[in-house]
């Protein structure tokens, strides 16, 4: 199965989405309980644009057990493929979880930031990517407000007289 798994993953890293997804299911059909092949199911169906086929498959390998690398991938692409699919409150569920246990890992907090946003839930949005923004960035211009930036991240709605 090893070999296969990794032809698999070739396969995708090759841009040969479909043919990886075969391989893939044919794969699950002998390995149910295997939760590093779900992950890779679902991360295959997430890349053909067939997110709610990928839950299943994400909730499975979360649910297996997966090494601390690939479970901050699934909870990553869980809470996105929610998210894309119009379920809000558990993709914020999922990505409250995942920055809980990835405080560092920033593509989870932007992908939360647009979950937030579709729950109309706006200044919690732009906190989140601000802090981000300033974490993050090297642009000099940005820079030099970091300070403001930072203070306002949390106060946008906040009007001073």
């Amino acid at each position: 199965m090893k070999a296969q798994l990794e032809k698999a993953i070739r396969l995708r890293k090759n841009g040969k989405y479909k043919k990886s997804n075969e391989l893939l299911m044919k794969l699950i059909e002998a390995n149910r309980e295997d939760a590093t092949l779900n992950y890779q199911c679902a991360w295959s169906f997430d890349l053909l644009g067939e997110e709610a086929k990928a839950v299943p498959f994400y909730e499975r390998a979360i649910s297996l057990g997966l090494p601390s690398a690939d479970l901050e991938g699934a909870l990553l692409g869980l809470g996105s493929t929610y998210r894309t699919l119009g379920q809000y409150e558990k993709s914020k569920e999922v990505f409250q979880r995942a920055v809980e246990l990835y405080p560092e890992n920033r593509a989870i907090r932007v992908f939360y930031s647009m979950t937030l946003y579709n729950l109309n839930e706006h200044g919690d949005a732009m906190e989140t990517l601000l802090k981000c923004l300033i974490e993050t960035t090297t642009d000099e211009e940005i820079l030099n407000y970091k300070k403001a930036i930072t203070f306002y991240a949390d106060k946008l709605d906040q009007v001073w007289k």
